[in-house]
């Protein structure tokens, strides 16, 4: 199955939240070990490179356990969760599905996951970097397992930059771009490109708008208080992140299509140099290393008060209605396994969750010298911001984000009235039914 790939970055790649609960140390109790045995189906969508990783774990799964059976269903992003959520209502979802990390509290939320918790083995939980498995719980239970992460850098035109007398890209985290410095490089690059073309691209459309909140933390900002209910955007910080946001539409930084609700993807725009750089994550890299023409790479995310990114990717989950609870728990725990992660992860050019994996490093399959900007780039995910996102209600936030984007970016809403819209569209979002 080829998956198109407007549809998947405007959904798939969107940002995505570890959640840092009281569950994060979770242990439970051992389980059963003895080996299970059935047949199971699992539902996802994915790239080429993703789904062949898929076919090639579940074949391995299959070999190792040669009583069961995992039946792959792959679909196209754009049908994934109305099936989902369809079969849910009818009482007949599959028993294994991927959902991203910004959406896995909804279902968690609503009692459709199988809870893990007296399920997997003793000491699972430490498998994984806290934020990772922060991002499977709900109420300190695992409703999940955080199967790979990605996160947004910057990816450059080198002969722009150059072009421009641009040529001190920042090689380590600590050192990269402060929002200063960063609209300086886009000052300098508005003045060398010409008219049709611009500095920079965000890749904030369609459910991607929560990458806009990395400008949020950077900034030490928060859109949630800590008891995830009560807007907290309105803030000197939330003035800082809109302010600066907005800039890069009046200051000519970005085209104007490249706006929150936007059908032209800020990749599209890269592809097809209308602009010099943009914010990508690191399931870009096979398809750009094959189709450029260019010579590009990557650095990243300017900081402020801190550096900040986006979790994305996407967790496995069981549904609470599955008949095959040990089976679909022995699966998940096999798909997170160390070489079964680091084999997906390297082929797909995805970012690991286990910590045994990011401290040993993983070599993406393309452009494996890229792998330390985009895994140290994710270190700087905070559980602070980050929990935030998983709250159930994020479905209804996002659409409040992308409204108020939208009309500050290109309707010519001031930011005192788009943080104040912001603040009373997240009350009504959390606001108990």
């Amino acid at each position: 199955m080829e998956l198109n790939r407007r549809t998947f970055l405007l959904g798939a790649g969107a940002a995505s939240l570890p959640l840092l609960l009281a569950g994060c140390g979770f242990a439970p109790p051992a389980a059963d070990s003895t080996a299970a045995t059935g047949t199971l189906t699992f539902t996802t969508w994915g790239t080429d490179a993703e789904l062949a990783g898929f076919k090639a774990a579940i074949d391995r799964f299959q070999k190792a356990n040669s009583g069961a059976t995992v039946n792959l269903n792959a679909v196209p992003y754009g049908q994934m969760f109305t099936n989902i959520d369809a079969q849910l209502q009818a009482g007949n979802p599959p028993d294994v599905f991927r959902v991203p990390y910004y959406t896995f509290g909804s279902y968690a939320g609503r009692g459709q996951l199988l809870d893990l918790s007296t399920q997997l083995e003793q000491g699972f939980s430490d498998n994984f970097t806290p934020q990772a498995w922060a991002a499977v719980q709900n109420s300190g239970k695992p409703y999940g397992v955080p199967h790979h992460t990605d996160t947004s850098v910057i990816l450059y035109n080198k002969d722009a930059l150059t072009a421009a007398g641009i040529t001190n890209i920042p090689t380590t985290l600590d050192t990269a771009w402060s929002w200063d410095e960063f609209e300086q490089v886009m000052k300098t690059l508005r003045g060398s490109l010409p008219a049709e073309k611009y500095p920079f691209a965000y890749n904030w459309q369609g459910n991607g708008v929560t990458r806009w909140l990395s400008w949020l933390f950077e900034s030490n900002g928060r859109f949630l208080s800590e008891d995830l209910l009560t807007p907290a955007i309105d803030s000197p910080a939330g003035t800082a992140a809109v302010d600066f946001t907005k800039n890069f539409f009046t200051a000519g930084y970005v085209p104007q299509n490249n706006s929150v609700k936007s059908t032209t993807l800020a990749a599209d725009t890269w592809y097809a140099q209308t602009s010099a750089m943009t914010s990508g994550g690191a399931f870009l890299i096979p398809d750009a290393t094959s189709t450029l023409d260019f010579e590009w790479g990557a650095t990243f995310s300017p900081r402020n008060e801190r550096s900040a990114g986006d979790f994305g990717g996407n967790a496995l989950v069981a549904t609470a209605a599955t008949t095959q609870p040990e089976l679909a728990t022995k699966f998940l725990a096999f798909m997170t396994e160390q070489e079964e992660m680091s084999q997906f992860c390297a082929s797909a050019s995805l970012l690991p969750t286990r910590a045994d994996l990011i401290q040993s490093g993983i070599d993406f399959a393309v452009r494996p010298e890229l792998s330390p900007i985009f895994v140290g780039q994710a270190s700087s995910v905070q559980a602070q911001d980050s929990s935030q996102v998983a709250s159930p209600n994020m479905s209804k936030i996002i659409t409040v984000l992308q409204n108020q984007l939208e009309e500050a970016f290109v309707g010519g809403q001031s930011t005192a009235d788009t943080l104040a819209n912001m603040t009373s569209g997240i009350a009504a979002a959390t606001a108990p039914a």
